[in-house]
Order: C-alpha cells, then structure tokens, then sequence
C-alpha cells in the first residue's frame, strides 16, 4: 500500500478514533451522572430510618410514662378515698395518707408533663416522617425519570459506537495491527489527534522544531515517522514560509542569468563611455 494512501486511512482513522473513544467515556460517565443524586436519595433514606427508629423509642416512652401517670392517679385517688371514707382514726395515720396523696398528685403532675413533652416529640417526628416520605418518593421519581434518559441516551449512543466501529474495521483493512494499536493509544493519549503535520521543520502536535533528520525522513515520505517529542505520526505538509521562498526564486518573477549578464554588460559600457568623456576634457 503506497504511504499516501496509508496517511489518508490513518487522518479518516483519527476522526473515527476521536468519537469513538468520546463515546465511550459518554457512556462509562453517564452512570455517575446520578451519583449526587442517588447519594441525596441515600440520605434521606437513612434520616428516614433513624426518625423511625427513634418515634418507635419515643412512642414506647410516651406509653411508659401513661403507665406511671396512670399508677399514680389510682394512688392518688385510693388515697383520697381512704381519707374520706375513714371515720376515725389518729393523727399519724391520716399524715400518712395525705403524704402519700400529696406524693401520688405530684407525681401525677410530673408525668402528665412528660406525656405531654414526649406527646410533642412524637409529633414533630410524625412530621419528620412524614416530610421524608414525600421527599424519598420525589427523589425516587426524578431518578426513575433521569434513569429512563440516561438509558435511552447510552442506548443511542451504543447504536453510534456499533456504526463506527463498522467504519473503522473497513477503514483500517489492509493497515498493520501494531500500527493500529500504536495509533488508537496515541489517540487516547493526546486529545485525539495521532497524526499530524509537519510544517517548516515544527511538529503541528507538539509544536517543537524536529532534527534535520527526523524532518528528511517525514519529507520523503517512505515510511512511517513518529515525532520523537510528543510520539505522534508525521506527515509533511508544506508551510506557507516554503511557498514563498519557492515563488521568490521563480524563473519568472526573479529573472535569468542571461538577464544579469545584460545589465552586467551596460553596466560596463556606461563606464566606458563616462572615461571617454573625462579624457576628451582633458585634452
């Protein structure tokens, strides 16, 4: 195959490469386009949980509390009762009952607050929940709804892959597997340009200025030239600063040798006829 048509395969190779290989970071990258959200949704869940776990803990204090503000009614009321229904008796004894009346109503008191304290506890929380719920849900959706995108995109984007692949397996007969495999490396290496122009003795890739040799070889185009700085492949390309040099020592626009020999000949005529002159004044 002769090199120019192994240059035009592998430049038709580059841009098939280039998307190529963009589209197979579209779609390794496309799944973590949901990680924030995903990690939000986590989030929520987990506060989800942890105000589930801790209105169970609370709605066992509050039932904790009823008990003992219950006990301490039925004392308070067993008590009392006793005072009234009790005709006679001393002195020590109704003290002790109307301690233990005094006892039981402040005890009633104290635990119909915390009834009361936790009762709130538990309705906030009840909201919590109940916020949580609705946001868990939303997030749910939205991610369903931005999974379904997502898998139609990567879906379109597979189809695209499958094409060039096509392209590049028909494109690429007939070349060398290791250049190949040189090629596609340096593609994913370097911002996917592989093969680049040489112009004026400066690699269009890198842009340092090769040795004579290295811009010989790519110059003469019989072989395949890697640019020793950035490993590109080279192809010559001619620089505008070589066209012109070539169009200023154009026969046409820069004249002959026969023309400079003319004015080379005037030129000593006209001393010649300047030295006549001066001899003739002398005389």
């Amino acid at each position: 195959m002769a090199m120019d048509d192994v240059f035009d395969k592998l430049r038709k190779l580059q841009d098939i490469l280039s998307k190529k290989i963009e589209l197979e970071r579209a779609i390794e990258e496309s799944p973590k386009i949901l990680i924030d959200q995903e990690e939000v949704s986590t989030r929520y869940k987990k506060n989800f949980i942890e105000k589930n776990l801790e209105y169970e803990k609370t709605r066992a204090t509050v039932g904790e509390f009823r008990n003992l503000l219950f006990e301490a009614e039925t004392t308070r009321e067993r008590a009392e009762r006793n005072i009234g229904s009790t005709e006679t008796f001393n002195m020590r004894e109704y003290e002790i009952l109307d301690k233990e009346r005094r006892d039981a109503a402040e005890k009633e008191q104290q635990y119909r607050k915390d009834v009361q304290r936790e009762e709130r506890i538990l309705s906030d929380l009840n909201e919590d929940i109940k916020r949580l719920t609705n946001l868990i849900e939303m997030q749910e959706s939205e991610l369903a709804e931005r999974r379904k995108h997502i898998d139609e995109d990567v879906s379109a984007k597979k189809s695209s892959l499958a094409e060039l692949e096509a392209r590049e397996k028909e494109i690429s007969s007939g070349l060398d597997e290791e250049l190949l495999f040189k090629f596609d490396r340096i593609i994913r290496h370097k911002r996917g340009k592989g093969i680049v122009a040489l112009k004026g003795g400066v690699c269009t890739g890198c842009h340092m200025i090769l040795p004579a040799q290295f811009a010989n070889r790519v110059h003469e185009g019989e072989e395949i030239v890697f640019c020793p700085y950035c490993s590109r492949i080279l192809f010559y390309e001619e620089s505008e600063h070589e066209i012109e040099e070539e169009a200023y020592f154009d026969g046409d626009t820069a004249g002959s040798l026969a023309d400079l020999e003319g004015l080379e000949e005037e030129e000593e005529e006209e001393e010649e006829e300047e030295e006549k002159i001066t001899i003739d004044f002398d005389e």
